[in-house]
């Protein structure tokens, strides 16, 4: 059994080592470590020797999950915007994976080659320039100062790509675009404009329930005679009472609608009239009268959506308000975070730029979603909250992992918890006061890989572990092991016929 299953999981504990120096990881690029490709190329941060290698690989493979690797900075990946292969050139623009958090964004040469792109009709690619585009759009790699400055580019190419940004474009912005010297500019910009002429959406609205037609009555302008039609087959209210665009006197009678879901909507509006306003905080239903007494006026939509995004939803959310969307100032999430409610403090706490009193404040809150999602979202969150969301949130935990403020050390009293995942955070502790050799035993594989990777064994329990399938993973990735010892077990991997040491 040993002679075939312990190669390939010495390779990949050895792609894994943090001590593995470049000599040795440069050896995994052949082809029998193929097996290790993944974890080397995309499950690891690598020395600058090792990327040069990585980007100029002949194997696809090699250079696809380096252009997903979310531990490389935006800069190194960015390096494979004009490969050769269509299916890397994807993989930089869908972003990193896992995707555990919003992205980094790219660096604006690589955002522009990507957006600009064209096909090469001389070859025969399986995936189109624009559909690269679309996977980029997507990603979050686009930063916002970007999106902004694509509306007055040089390039004609980006600022027709910005009229797709409509809705969140100032009149003047439009007037430009509409204006703009190239035809194609303002072509696109005409046919954009139509979003928000309610006579053109009515032409434009299928009668058939779909995503798109819930799109236009959700965001685009809304005429009277669609608005009535749907009053009178009660039919699509939600969306209408949701759009900014729909007209007053339907918001009006939408407030009175018999239901509760359609009138939380109208108690959520930015634009909620101040008698309608006290009306709704009568309501008979606890729903829309709290929703409609959570933001006194006057409101903003980001301050809106900024709510809405945390409404509903458990401690789970990473990262601010959607790249599409405005954000709200930062001292809205101040005021938000000493209200007495506790839902407005949970959205302050999803803000990475509360000054560090409040973060303070916020992390000694008594609100449970309160502390994690500062936890997940703040730079400044003590470790100890970290630490606590990490034992508690078992669906984040790749992603809090991936923080250098999750305590590494200090975790001796987690060694017998019931949840393997924690049982894996302390057997890797490098400060227990003995080596964690209870949990080479434990039953999930996890744990005995991190424990078999624990420093603080004695190199001869290592060198054996290296000989047990249920171990040699985790052994092969332990940092003791001296480069000497690296090399041999890529020797008895098969990997012998390697530029010399």
């Amino acid at each position: 059994m040993s002679s075939t299953v312990l190669p390939e999981l010495w390779l990949r504990g050895v792609a894994a080592n943090p001590a593995a120096p470049s000599e040795v990881l440069l050896r995994l690029l052949t082809a029998p470590a193929r097996p290790a490709w993944t974890i080397l190329c995309k499950e690891r941060d690598l020395p600058a020797d090792v990327v040069e290698a990585v980007v100029s690989h002949p194997e696809r493979a090699v250079r696809r999950g380096f252009a997903r690797n979310r531990h490389a900075a935006p800069e190194q990946r960015g390096r494979l915007v004009n490969d050769s292969d269509a299916h890397v050139r994807a993989a930089l623009a869908s972003g990193p994976r896992p995707l555990l958090s919003r992205a980094e964004a790219l660096p604006d040469d690589v955002l522009e080659t990507l957006l600009t792109a064209k096909d090469d009709n001389s070859q025969g690619q399986m995936l189109t320039a624009d559909e690269i585009r679309q996977e980029l759009v997507i990603s979050g790699q686009i930063s916002q100062s970007f999106r902004r400055r694509m509306i007055d580019h040089p390039n004609p190419e980006l600022r027709a790509q910005a009229v797709g940004l409509w809705l969140w474009l100032t009149p003047s912005q439009r007037d430009a675009l509409l204006a703009d010297p190239t035809p194609a500019v303002r072509e696109t910009a005409r046919r954009q404009s139509r979003i928000l002429d309610p006579a053109a959406m009515e032409a434009d609205l299928p009668e058939q329930d779909c995503h798109y037609r819930a799109l236009l009555l959700v965001n685009y302008a809304v005429s009277l005679a669609v608005a009535e039609r749907c009053l009178a087959d009660r039919r699509d209210l939600w969306a209408l009472a949701q759009n900014p665009h729909t007209p007053s006197d339907v918001v009006s009678r939408l407030a009175h609608d018999p239901d509760p879901h359609v009138r939380e909507r109208v108690a959520a509006r930015a634009d909620l009239d101040p008698a309608l306003m006290a009306e709704l905080a009568q309501d008979p239903d606890g729903t829309v009268r709290n929703r409609v007494l959570l933001q006194p006026l006057p409101r903003a939509w980001s301050e809106c959506a900024a709510i809405d995004r945390i409404i509903g939803n458990a401690a789970q959310s990473i990262g601010p308000v959607d790249e599409m969307l405005i954000e709200p100032e930062t001292s809205w999430y101040e005021t938000c975070a000493v209200s007495p409610d506790p839902l407005l403090r949970r959205i302050a706490a999803t803000c990475p730029r509360l000054p560090a009193e409040l973060v303070h404040r916020l992390a000694d809150d008594t609100d449970t979603d309160v502390r994690h999602l500062l936890a997940y979202n703040h730079p400044l969150a003590p470790p100890t909250i970290v630490l606590d969301a990490f034992i508690a949130t078992p669906r984040q935990r790749p992603y809090l992992l991936t923080l250098s403020r999750l305590p590494r050390t200090g975790l001796h009293h987690l060694l017998d918890h019931d949840d393997p995942g924690v049982r894996a955070l302390a057997a890797a502790d490098t400060s227990l006061p003995r080596p964690p050799v209870q949990l080479l035993a434990d039953p999930e594989p996890r744990v005995r890989r991190a424990a078999a990777a624990n420093p603080l064994l004695p190199y001869a329990l290592i060198s054996s572990l290296l000989n047990a399938p249920e171990h040699a993973e985790g052994a092969a990735a332990n940092p003791s092991l001296p480069t000497e010892r690296l090399h041999a077990l890529l020797d008895l991997s098969g990997l012998l016929q390697v530029a010399a040491r």
